[in-house]
C-alpha cells in the first residue's frame, strides 16, 4: 500500500513540478533557473510542514508516503538545481550560479522552518 501511495503523490507532484516550473520560468527574462528554485522552496515548505503535521500526530504514516515521499519527491529536483547552476557557471553567469546556490539553500531551509512553524501552530 505504501509504494501505491507514493506512486499516487509522485503522479501529482510530476505534472505540478513541470506546470509550476514553466509558469514561473515565463514570468522571468533572465538566465536564473526561477521555476527550479520555486518547486524547490514550495516543496521545502510542504515538507517542513507535513513533518511538523507527522510529528505532532496529526498525520499518519500513509500521508507522509503519500506527500512527503510522492509529492514532494517529484515536485523537489536537487538534480536540475544542480545542472542548471552547473549550466550558469559554463556559460560565463557566475554570479547568478553562485545566487542560485545561496538563495536556494537559504530560501528552502527558511520555508521548511516557516513550514513546520505554520504546521505547529495549527496542530
Amino acid at each position: 500500500m505504501t509504494v501505491f501511495l507514493i506512486a499516487v503523490g509522485a503522479a501529482i507532484g510530476a505534472p505540478a513540478r513541470y506546470l509550476t516550473d514553466r509558469a514561473a520560468q515565463s514570468r522571468h527574462d533572465s538566465v536564473f533557473p526561477w521555476g527550479t528554485f520555486t518547486v524547490n522552496v514550495v516543496g521545502s515548505f510542504v515538507l517542513g510542514a507535513l513533518t511538523a503535521a507527522a510529528a505532532g500526530g496529526a498525520v499518519g504514516s500513509g500521508v507522509v508516503a503519500a506527500v512527503g515521499t510522492g509529492f514532494c519527491g517529484a515536485l523537489t529536483t536537487y538534480s536540475t538545481f544542480g545542472y542548471e547552476t552547473l549550466r550558469l557557471a559554463e556559460e560565463g553567469a557566475a554570479l547568478q550560479a553562485a545566487a542560485n546556490v545561496v538563495a536556494s539553500v537559504l530560501a528552502g531551509l527558511a520555508a521548511a522552518a516557516i513550514g513546520w512553524a505554520a504546521a505547529t501552530a495549527l496542530t
